[in-house]
């Protein structure tokens, strides 16, 4: 059994309501829900953790050296183009990480369009909408089980 530690950031708890021409109508509550079936299925623990505060989150990834965290799939949101405080928290941790996104930023605003982590994950989704994290989870735990 491995443990997945799911991060969302900033504005990600208004899923349902914020913009959802570009985001979808499903909540952050049925995306978690639906992950934590997902890997609890496939016989993994999977913790979510979502804040609008980059403290926490660069907190929450620091925490996975001392929880036997093995796997991060994170949003990281608006903090994607501006955060290396959160950059470095991944690279210093080590752990293997995906980068999630519901729209195709490379589809949207020029500022958008530049990611402070692709270059350090094992793979980027995005433009998928909800299922942008499921394929994440997949891919994931194909990892993690040696399948790919």
């Amino acid at each position: 059994m491995a443990k997945l530690l799911v991060l969302h950031g900033p504005n990600l708890n208004l899923l349902g309501t914020r913009e959802p021409q570009i985001y979808g109508h499903e909540t952050l509550s049925d995306i978690d829900a639906d992950l934590r079936a997902r890997a609890m299925e496939k016989g993994h623990d999977l913790e979510t953790f979502q804040s609008n505060a980059e403290h926490e989150l660069v907190a929450r990834v620091q925490a996975t050296r001392e929880d036997d965290t093995d796997f991060i799939l994170i949003n990281p949101a608006a903090f994607t183009h501006t955060s290396v405080a959160l950059r470095d928290a991944l690279a210093a941790v080590g752990l293997p990480f995906i980068e999630v996104h519901l729209s195709n930023p490379h589809a949207r605003e020029p500022f958008r369009q530049t990611s402070y982590f692709s270059d350090l994950a094992v793979g980027v989704v995005s433009g998928f909408g909800p299922l942008s994290y499921g394929l994440a989870l997949v891919a994931a735990m194909r990892q993690i089980d040696g399948t790919e």
